[in-house]
């Protein structure tokens, strides 16, 4: 955690976030590239983070992500939240089709395996990820569906 995490829940929480979500993937892109892949908006907020690339289920073209994660057990959990947003995130039908990835971790390229995890170990796992961004929990209350929760360990 960094010093900006604290203002980073903050405006995480803001209820019309996810109708901003565009333009933050939009600046997050940019400050990757200018800074050559280095930091990103996540960064800057002081929170886990890591970029999955995960091939496409219908172009079969790798598609890459930054995404919040929590480090745990040698693996990584990444929730398809979304910001509470009533639609699932495309690189979680990518992720579910394919079972496998790659992930950027603190510069590594990492190859994982990725395992949706449910019930109890889901419930489990939940309260987790709620220690490094407690918005999760504000996020489930905004959305019917269920935020799906995956495990991604070394391939």
């Amino acid at each position: 955690m960094g010093l900006l995490t604290p203002l980073a829940i903050r405006i995480g929480a803001i209820s019309w976030m996810p109708k901003l979500l565009p333009q933050v993937v939009w600046t997050d892109r940019r400050l990757q590239r200018v800074s050559g892949g280095r930091v990103s908006i996540l960064d800057v907020a002081g929170l886990p983070n890591l970029t999955l690339t995960v091939v496409g289920r219908k172009s079969g073209i790798p598609r890459s992500t930054p995404l919040l994660c929590v480090p745990h057990d040698g693996g990584w959990l990444i929730a398809g939240s979304y910001f509470g947003g009533p639609d699932m995130p495309v690189w979680v039908h990518n992720l579910r089709a394919a079972g496998e990835a790659e992930i950027t971790w603190k510069r590594e390229r990492v190859p994982v395996v990725a395992r949706e995890v449910e019930g109890e170990e889901r419930a489990r796992l939940w309260q987790v990820m709620l220690q490094t961004w407690p918005n999760f929990a504000k996020y489930e209350e905004r959305t019917d569906r269920v935020i799906p929760v995956f495990l991604l360990t070394r391939h």
